[in-house]
């Protein structure tokens, strides 16, 4: 049993992490189930669509990420209440967890209707009472992170080698990049909340280079479907990609891409993909500013501080500089 959420706030990282491992549990013969909030911009149908078992719990009024985190902290115990009416049903073998808002107090009042507890995490920032923790990034201490926060006898597994990679990644056929850019990929996640995607589209359009393809990937939380579907209408060499499965596809044709940091930075290093970065939430923050440090990407800041004209900048710079890109392109394929 998985408990994660997802909406146009809190985005759709957890679930599409979550699903990659659902998948494989299922493959070795696993009943899986997800437990989620009903929340604006959600995947519950994406779920349900994927053939899995789904348990909602009710919707709220407050709908952005931070007063939604906030209720939950306050309501920590109606949640596992809520979650254990659904699982004390079942003979639940692993919940696992995939939460900002989920520490050791709610593991422990759910651990008696479950054989065992799994953590996906990345903050670090809070106890937890489990039997595995995974955090996949890549950080410098990351073996020191947790070390107060879990138990002794807590399993923990640190680091990229533990991604959860989707699927479609393993078997995308991948190429020798040279460092020319002809195909470009901006690409936010799918709910982009705080818009870069359409500050992007109009860093690119400035550029005015016809001969360069611009795939643009949206998902349908996207609030600025209709202003994006607008622009690349009006520009031929811009493709629109709508709420796809085969962004893996995508990445191994782009030279260059534009995005945040999150579950995508992994995809992209698996295929030596170049990408120019922005910091669109603050856990991204410490994991980007290291990768630039290694020279895996090239990063312009937080979404608040960059404009497009800072995009601009950089497509323009790294295009007029292939030495640099396949310098991104080694260190990428190192991590």
């Amino acid at each position: 049993c998985f408990r994660v959420d997802s909406s146009r706030w809190i985005g759709t990282g957890h679930v599409m992490r979550c699903l990659v491992l659902a998948e494989q549990l299922q493959l070795n013969g696993a009943e899986v189930t997800f437990v989620c909030r009903r929340l604006p911009g959600d995947l519950t149908g994406f779920i349900e669509n994927r053939g899995y078992g789904l348990r909602t719990l009710p919707s709220l009024q407050s709908t952005d990420q931070k007063h939604y985190f906030q209720w939950f902290r306050a309501n920590w115990k109606l949640d596992a209440m809520q979650t254990i009416n659904f699982i004390r049903k079942k003979q639940i073998d692993w919940l696992v967890t995939d939460h900002y808002a989920i520490d050791e107090k709610w593991e422990q009042f759910t651990k008696p209707y479950a054989n065992q507890i799994m953590v996906i995490d990345d903050l670090a920032d809070r106890p937890h009472n489990c039997k595995i923790l995974l955090d996949q990034n890549f950080y410098p201490n990351s073996q020191k992170r947790y070390e107060h926060l879990v138990g002794p006898q807590t399993i923990m597994l640190l680091g990229p080698k533990y991604f959860l990679l989707r699927e479609e990644f393993k078997f995308v056929r991948q190429r020798e990049r040279d460092g020319s850019v002809t195909r470009i990929l901006i690409s936010f996640g799918g709910s982009d909340p705080t818009k870069e995607t359409l500050k992007a589209l109009k860093a690119v359009q400035c550029l005015n280079n016809t001969k360069c393809i611009i795939d643009v990937v949206i998902g349908k939380s996207n609030l600025d479907y209709v202003s994006i579907k607008s622009i690349c209408a009006d520009n031929p060499n811009f493709r629109l990609h709508y709420q796809i499965d085969y962004i893996a596809e995508l990445m191994a044709k782009a030279d260059l891409s534009i995005g945040a940091g999150g579950s995508t930075t992994w995809e992209r290093c698996y295929l030596s993909l170049p990408a120019i970065t922005i910091e669109t939430a603050e856990n991204q923050s410490e994991i980007l500013y290291s990768l630039s440090k290694l020279g895996a990407v090239y990063h312009l800041g937080t979404s608040e501080a960059v404009d497009e004209k800072d995009i601009a900048r950089a497509v323009k710079k790294l295009m007029e500089n292939p030495c640099v890109l396949q310098k991104m392109i080694k260190s990428s394929k190192e991590i």
